[in-house]
């Protein structure tokens, strides 16, 4: 089953998407429907709000009032901490009885407005952040759901920031403009990307992706701890500690898209026992690789295993090292080197290009990508070393 979830502050237009990924095939929770369901008239749910904020907030007939809830809720963080604490557990609920309907091949997609304030991203293979500026959020409360300005904006103003939001989305999609356009924008999602990411995680398959340099992208530090935050979640306490490597987490410095993530456990078991979870988040293992190439006389500690995404749209190589081991360290030691000495970013610049052009000679084999550097890396390794013993670095 592949999870995605699905926000974006109040008035943004996220039913445009809902509505399109339905017509796609996806298996649609919503949550404000939900919401609505918990609170009708005879519910437990209705009732404990009444006792909380008082008989004002329903109608003649017994209903909610919402725009009159909403008044008194979100005045301010104590109230609407209780707004949420009988609310949410409801919804958790009923959301967990729709989960249970849904196949095991399904695409599920939760409709979930607060997934950014209650931290819920990581439990996602994928979150989608339906975006549109504030002033247009506010007319459209306004013309379709009756709140006048003061409320509109007191509602955009208590839900998380376009930065919180932009740090959690794996697809930003702007719907500040012409909503077939967005529509087809995410017709196009689902096929190039979340149809393929949904068999490869099926048949636990890694996606493919190219070996060829490109520009240093300044997110790339974000994208690694979208990753992190999610292994953080699938491994526990297996992990003792995870950390973006490679050269995506080494400012300016050109590089394979590919987020390179280094997960440190306690042995080799542990790491084969984190095959299954790590393959449920979408990032399956790359069988017949269990080592790193050495670098000393020490082989039997070069032991590893690695998964890759399964997601089309993002390449991600996660390596299971032990603490300790000397890949481990090594791992960590060439980030901060080239982190710390523009010289030897240079250096090795040239030749991951010239590592580049003999994988294009190869027809973009990957292998042929690593070989090319590993004469390089020999070498490295002792000056790494000495660089991490004279400057006291420390893991």
């Amino acid at each position: 089953m592949l999870r995605i979830g699905l926000t974006g502050g109040i008035g943004a237009g996220k039913s445009t998407v809902s509505r399109t990924l339905a017509e796609c095939g996806a298996f649609i929770v919503d949550s404000d429907v939900i919401a609505r369901e918990v609170v009708e008239p005879g519910t437990p749910g209705l009732a404990a709000l009444v006792e909380a904020f008082g008989e004002s907030i329903l109608h003649p007939d017994g209903a909610l009032d919402r725009p009159a809830l909403a008044a008194i809720a979100f005045q301010d963080d104590a109230h609407r901490a209780t707004l949420n604490a009988i609310v949410h557990p409801l919804v958790g609920a009923r959301r967990a009885e729709l989960m249970a309907t849904a196949g095991e091949d399904a695409i599920v997609v939760e409709d979930i407005p607060l997934l950014t304030e209650n931290s819920l991203a990581a439990f996602y293979h994928l979150v989608l952040v339906v975006h549109a500026d504030v002033e247009t959020r506010v007319a459209r409360l306004a013309a379709h759901r009756g709140m006048n300005e003061q409320d509109a904006r007191a509602r955009v103003a208590a839900q998380a920031s376009d930065e919180q939001r932009r740090a959690i989305a794996d697809v930003w999609l702007d719907n500040s403009g012409d909503t077939e356009v967005l529509a087809q924008t995410v017709r196009d999602l689902w096929a190039e990307r979340l149809l393929p990411y949904a068999h490869n995680l099926r048949t636990r398959q890694r996606a493919p992706w190219e070996p060829e340099l490109v520009p240093a992208d300044p997110t790339w530090p974000v994208q690694a701890q979208r990753v992190i935050n999610r292994l953080a979640v699938a491994c526990g306490s297996k992990a003792l500690r995870i950390d973006h490597i490679g050269s995506t987490a080494v400012a300016g410095l050109d590089a394979k898209d590919v987020i390179d993530v280094q997960v440190t456990v306690e042995s080799l078991d542990v790491a084969d026992a984190l095959a299954d979870p790590l393959a449920a988040i979408g990032l399956p293992p790359i069988p017949g690789i269990t080592a790193d190439d050495p670098h000393d006389a020490d082989i039997a500690r070069w032991g590893k295993r690695i998964h890759a995404a399964a997601d089309p749209g993002r390449a991600v190589l996660v390596h299971l090292r032990v603490e300790g081991w000397p890949g481990q360290r090594f791992a960590l030691i060439f980030r901060d080197w080239l982190r710390s000495d523009q010289q030897v970013r240079a250096e090795y610049l040239a030749v991951k290009q010239a590592a580049a052009r003999a994988a294009a000679a190869a027809d973009g084999d990957p292998g042929a990508y690593v070989d090319a550097k590993e004469p390089w890396f020999a070498q490295a390794y002792p000056r790494a070393l000495a660089w991490a013993e004279q400057s006291g670095w420390t893991p």
